[in-house]
């Protein structure tokens, strides 16, 4: 089947929660569990269409009909200062793992982010034990910042997380 990627919309709420529904995916996300349809639905009715002058983008990988990966990158803040910045969220559907559709959904936001929407910051933060996320990120030029402690409830365990940023490539010249 052919990846295609696209703007996430409202008629995906239902395979979103069904992919947010999986302990292998949520686990990996500051998601709680158990998220539903409506909930999903509201989420993606507040980013389409996106608020005049926002560079905010979410992406929706689908193979055949059925929306497997979701990736986005959303605003640092509302502070003008962090404008330039922008964090991402990433997840993919556990029986679509390894076939290469984090690696579409990171060249598409990268290429976004680099070549048309001004962001010269890109953020995220990522569990400790999450080595395939990891790799995906460093393949992409995010550096490791920090270890943040604590930082994340997953199973009753209060987990640490490693802050990641990737700046533009071809940053602007700085006096």
């Amino acid at each position: 089947m052919k990846l295609t990627l696209r703007r996430v919309k409202p008629a995906d709420a239902a395979a979103i929660a069904e992919q947010f529904s999986d302990p292998d995916v949520f686990g990996g996300t500051t998601q709680l569990p158990f998220a539903s349809e409506e909930l999903w639905a509201q989420r993606i009715a507040g980013m389409n269409p996106p608020a005049p002058g926002s560079n905010e983008l979410v992406l929706a990988a689908v193979l055949g009909d059925k929306p497997v990966g979701l990736a986005g990158l959303h605003p640092a803040g509302p502070s003008v200062r962090r404008r330039h910045a922008m964090g991402l969220g990433i997840t993919v559907a556990k029986a679509a793992q390894g076939q290469g559709v984090g690696q579409a959904l990171m060249a598409a936001l990268l290429d976004y982010a680099d070549n048309w929407a001004q962001i010269l910051r890109i953020e995220l933060t990522v569990y400790h034990d999450n080595v395939r996320a990891i790799r995906l990120y460093e393949r992409h030029g995010f550096e490791h910042e920090g270890r943040l402690k604590a930082y994340g409830l997953r199973n009753g365990v209060f987990e640490d997380v490693l802050s990641m940023a990737r700046l533009h490539p071809r940053q602007p010249l700085v006096r």
